[in-house]
């Protein structure tokens, strides 16, 4: 039986909403990464499992040739290993991604907090109200 448990997935990690302020959106790119880093973990056991799972299948198939049976339980089982190898490469390329995206989204928050925090300072220790942006676009 596997370790890995399904956690709560009825909320999204980031809420897609309209805030567009600078500070919802740098908490957004926060959570979106910090989800993305969470979820390479958890791919990361998965890899781990599903290898132990497709040798354990191997090493079976191999004692049922040895013992001699029914080659067609061998074959299966055999399929079953190599089916679990194909897996794991597949979740492991899943794992590649999800790491890759993490920290693209780790650079987009940086890149928009250089772009924007400055402003951000500005607008939000005035007293007056400043116009929200594209207010002069016509």
């Amino acid at each position: 039986m596997s370790d890995l448990e399904p956690r709560n997935t009825s909320t999204a990690p980031v809420p897609a909403d309209d805030d567009n302020r600078y500070k919802a959106v740098q908490a957004k790119l926060g959570a979106l990464a910090r989800a993305l880093d969470d979820a390479g973990g958890d791919l990361e056991s998965l890899v781990r499992s599903v290898q132990q799972n497709s040798k354990e299948a191997l090493d079976v198939a191999q004692d049922i040739a040895n013992a001699e049976l029914d080659p067609a339980h061998v074959e299966l089982a055999s399929n079953v290993g190599v089916a679990l190898g194909g897996a794991s490469r597949q979740v492991r390329k899943l794992q590649d991604t999800a790491q890759e995206t993490a920290d693209l989204t780790y650079q987009t928050r940086d890149t928009h907090s250089k772009l924007y925090a400055g402003l951000d300072e500005l607008r939000s220790n005035r007293r007056e109200r400043t116009p929200k942006p594209g207010f002069f676009e016509r």
